[in-house]
């Protein structure tokens, strides 16, 4: 009976039901089955209705479309489906409460609960809509997508093998698909794999050829591994390799959060293996780099900052690099070192837990320090030491106490050094202070 119906269909509809007009257009569509129809012909025009399991092809391609009833308006050129909606070609796959086929454009509108599975790479979107254009020679070179009202995506890239590596979790108020590897989102775009996540206004992903990316507007990428780190910025620009994340740099109001380090710039760079932080560069004009830790505060014009296994191995500053120590409890002072450059090096600490302690910090150029010396036997003010010289290299106890143990200044060397000279008190007046006698001028008068 199908059958009788489905041959008694394409004998009663007109030449265009056949495909013999529809001129350049790629999809010859016909009914493969169907249990009820009616068509309906106004001039050379064709209005085509069917219901009851409908299943429809495109002529010498792989399109197949199904649904429990449709309507087919202008001789095929737009069909519309309704109840349990299932589309597939040898690119996708998709079901859906309602859908429409645009011959014209090779269009294919799907409405309600729709679930859009890439047959290629196992990619799944979810959503309330979705807008799919596939590749056509002569229209358009690869595939096309589009989604609205925040649809989800489990995005799998492949390596150049074609094996399936860990997904990306997309969410965005818009997305667009290019081919296999391309993604376009907008709209407070979420995305979450287990080594980050990341927030931004849209996002542009290419894990194909380009392996890159970037997070626009108010963006913010979060490390999740033993290393973490938050890094955020007006852009950020994502380094992929073999569809891993190699790298991040955040561009315009940058501010990185690591382990180690807050740090702020025009620009952060951060370098990453096996989702660990391994260097950290930064460099700024409007905002100059400017990190601090409970330990130190440096500043400079541009500087790296090397921390492979997350071990702080080096530190390079550049343009009037500057390295404060610790700050004082009291006083809130930090000692400093100052130069044209200045380079940091850390060596293994001789005692305690086995970690890196900054071993030498070398400043070059216009050099200058500031440190104060306390002598823990005598109480009172430390020392003041301020030195300049063309070479200045401070030499740190290896116990980790950033304790400085020897200072060397080469080139042309000046400087001043302040002893604390403690009061004394005056055995004839209580209530006043004798003044030192080598405060006195010469002539007795103060």
């Amino acid at each position: 009976m199908r059958r009788f119906l489905l041959c008694l269909a394409l004998a009663a509809a007109p030449a265009a039901l056949h495909g013999q007009d529809f001129g350049d257009s790629r999809c010859v569509m016909v009914v493969d089955t169907m249990l009820r129809y009616r068509r309906v012909e106004v001039g050379t025009s064709l209005t085509f209705y069917a219901g009851g399991l409908v299943r429809l092809s495109c002529i010498g391609t792989s399109v197949k479309m199904q649904a429990d009833s449709m309507m087919a308006i202008d001789n095929f050129r737009t069909t519309y489906f309704v109840g349990r909606v299932h589309y597939s070609d040898s690119t996708m796959d998709v079901t859906a409460d309602r859908g429409t086929y645009f011959k014209d454009g090779e269009r294919w509108e799907a409405r309600g609960n729709v679930v859009a599975r890439n047959l290629k790479t196992n990619s799944t979107l979810r959503g309330p809509s979705l807008d799919y254009l596939r590749p056509i020679p002569g229209l358009r070179d690869t595939v096309q997508m589009y989604a609205v009202s925040r649809p989800r995506i489990d995005y799998i890239p492949t390596d150049s093998t074609g094996r399936a590596q860990e997904p990306y979790v997309i969410n965005g108020d818009r997305v667009r698909f290019r081919g296999n590897d391309q993604v376009y989102a907008g709209g407070q775009v979420t995305v979450d794999r287990s080594d980050f996540g990341a927030t931004g206004d849209s996002l542009r992903l290419d894990t194909g050829a380009g392996q890159d990316g970037a997070l626009v507007g108010n963006a913010k990428m979060q490390g999740k591994s033993a290393d973490p780190y938050t890094l955020t910025g007006r852009r950020i620009l994502l380094r992929l390799g073999a569809n891993q994340l190699r790298g991040v740099r955040s561009t315009t109001q940058a501010r990185a959060v690591t382990s180690e380090w807050d740090l702020v710039a025009d620009t952060i760079d951060l370098s990453l293996e096996q989702s660990q932080l391994v260097q950290t560069l930064a460099w700024g004009d409007s905002t100059r780099p400017h990190g601090v830790n409970p330990e130190r505060e440096i500043r400079a014009d541009s500087l790296a900052i090397d921390t492979p296994n997350k071990v702080p191995t080096e530190a390079r500053l550049f343009g009037r690099g500057w390295v404060g120590a610790k700050a004082d409890s009291g006083t809130g002072e930090r000692d400093w070192l100052e130069g044209d450059s200045v380079v940091a090096r850390f060596a293994p600490a001789d005692s305690g837990a086995s970690r890196n302690v900054l071993h030498q910090v070398e400043a070059r150029g216009k050099a200058r320090s500031y440190y104060r010396v306390t002598d823990r036997s005598k109480p009172g003010p430390p020392s003041i030491s301020y030195v300049r010289g063309d070479v200045i290299m401070l030499l740190m106890r290896s116990s980790g106490s950033n304790d400085v143990e020897r200072v060397d200044v080469r080139g042309a060397v000046d400087g001043i050094q302040l002893q604390p000279i403690p009061p004394r008190r005056d055995t004839t007046r209580t209530d006043s202070l004798r003044v030192p006698a080598d405060t006195l001028h010469p002539n007795g008068t103060r």
